[in-house]
């Protein structure tokens, strides 16, 4: 999939006003209009002012698009992260599968179902809209729980028609046990009520922070340990850091690298908590001293062993 530079399809810069943008929108729909335009490719261009519009006439969406914009060029390889749109603050709910029409696979996995922008709605309740954030946390505060202060980044338009951010700090209690992907509700912190009614909620949808160390299902939760070969030829009883605290296991003797040993309980709290898997990595001592060296040469002349010889063969 490539990236899609919407500026460049409506021909106007990174500055442009919404004035700017709707008048350089009706321009070229008069011209590739599919029932008035003559250009071959006018319905394919067509689709392309029409999602650049929907994107940068958006004050939120075309907030959080300028940030991954910084990142790419038009045409090039793109792959949105899961991460992209942390810490941006949307109103309404995202565009589900039929709204999509006939827009890109880019537009898709940006603003779709898949992504986490929002699709922001007209409503004349005297309730305010709800709104919905995606926020990173450690793993260890699903363990714990904890208390954070978060900041984000709220879309405003200027009296230029310009695309601003203004800052929206807030208190959040995470709570013990939480899972990738609940939300948490935080209520009256949505967008103002219409003639004086209550304000709506604001959701946090929880995610992880990206960490080498831990990959996480549901409530279980996978982690790498590194070994020693002596640890893993003759067994032990080791303890290592896990996002609970410190755990004593022990090493089954002839453990080998890749060898999942489960600690039942260990992973994330809840009424039925997850458990922790740990996965061995043997790790071989460096040979950056002239004993280390005599050691591994004496090894090589003891050990009748090739691990590339196939057995029976």
């Amino acid at each position: 999939m490539e990236f899609k530079d919407y500026y460049q399809v409506l021909g106007v810069g990174k500055t442009a006003t919404a004035e700017e943008i709707k008048k350089a929108y009706r321009k070229l729909a008069r011209k590739f209009h599919p029932d008035v335009s003559k250009e071959q490719d006018a319905e394919q261009r067509m689709q392309e002012v029409n999602e650049a519009k929907a994107v940068l006439s958006d004050p939120e969406k075309r907030l959080a698009y300028d940030q991954l914009a910084q990142q790419y060029r038009s045409g090039q390889d793109f792959q949105p992260s899961p991460e992209w749109d942390a810490g941006f603050e949307f109103s309404g709910r995202g565009f589900e599968e039929a709204d999509l029409g006939e827009f890109s696979d880019f537009f898709a996995n940006l603003f779709g179902q898949g992504g986490r922008h929002r699709q922001k709605g007209r409503s004349y309740q005297m309730r305010g809209e709800d709104r919905h954030a995606k926020i990173n946390i450690d793993l260890k505060d699903a363990f714990h729980g904890a208390s954070r202060t978060i900041t984000l980044q709220v879309p405003q338009v200027d009296s230029q028609g310009r695309v601003a951010s203004r800052e929206h700090t807030l208190s959040v209690q995470i709570p013990k046990g939480i899972k990738a992907g609940q939300h948490i509700r935080l209520m009256g912190q949505g967008s103002p009520g219409v003639g004086g009614g209550p304000s709506g909620d604001l959701y946090l949808e929880i995610h992880f922070s990206l960490d080498s160390q831990y990959r996480v299902e549901g409530r279980d939760v996978y982690q790498t340990v590194p070994i020693t070969p002596w640890e893993a030829a003759l067994g032990a009883s080791i303890e290592t850091s896990t996002p609970s605290g410190m755990v004593r296991f022990k090493v089954p003797a002839g453990s080998q690298t890749g060898r999942k040993l489960r600690l039942k309980g260990r992973g994330i709290p809840g009424k039925e908590p997850g458990d922790l898997y740990v996965e061995l990595k043997v790790v071989l001592p460096p040979a950056d001293t002239d004993k280390a060296r005599e050691l591994y040469k004496t090894m090589a002349r003891e050990f009748a062993f090739d691990p590339r010889q196939r057995k029976g063969g």
